[in-house]
């Protein structure tokens, strides 16, 4: 049995996306835990905005080939949504629109099938992004995305991070601990994969 392969990313393309390091700290523990993790920047991945008529004149773009494919090799999601508005960014919904779209003969929702998520969000104010994750859990549910319960919103992120993007607080370690290891033992009874260590 193999150790699941979790992909990591967030819902921001800024350069200094709280959420981003959110990401990839989450990904630094579920590689402690014993998972395979590979950790991406949506920002490499430009899209237009989903549009049907765009995609019949001109095709999936290249961008969302390439995360469809990369989507499909992962068997779960480690994702850091950011919180606009009290909802999750257009970029994320944008992403995973582009991602649902079958082409030829493609399995139906081939990025979705058999995986699962769990969710982090981290903001500058108190709730940390919380309202936002349940819109999001919600968009996953609509995918076939298995979401964990678990989920961690760090407030605070002004302090919550240091110059390597590490987390601070040790609250804050434990939580996202927790959520990582929630999903790699759900990940890892799906595809038959051992238990977090």
């Amino acid at each position: 049995m193999t150790a699941p392969k979790i992909l990591a990313f967030s819902g921001s393309a800024r350069q200094a996306s709280v959420n981003q390091k959110l990401a990839a700290a989450a990904g630094a523990l579920a590689r402690d835990a014993g998972a395979e993790v590979t950790l991406i920047n949506l920002r490499d991945y430009p899209m237009p905005l989903y549009d049907q008529d765009l995609e019949a004149e001109y095709g999936e773009p290249d961008n969302a080939r390439a995360l469809k494919a990369l989507f499909a090799r992962h068997d779960g999601f480690l994702i850091a949504s950011p919180e606009y508005n009290g909802l999750f960014t257009p970029l994320l919904k944008n992403t995973l629109d582009w991602l649902s779209r079958r082409v030829d003969d493609e399995p139906r929702m081939l990025a979705y099938r058999g995986k699962t998520a769990a969710l982090l969000a981290s903001s500058y104010g108190k709730l940390g992004g919380l309202r936002g994750l349940v819109h999001t859990r919600a968009l996953l549910t609509n995918l076939g995305v298995l979401t964990v319960p678990q989920q961690a919103a760090i407030g605070g992120a002004a302090e919550a991070f240091d110059e390597r993007g590490e987390l601070t607080r040790e609250a804050d370690v434990a939580t996202v601990k927790d959520v990582v290891k929630n999903l790699i033992e759900t990940t890892g009874r799906r595809a038959g994969a051992p238990p977090a260590a």
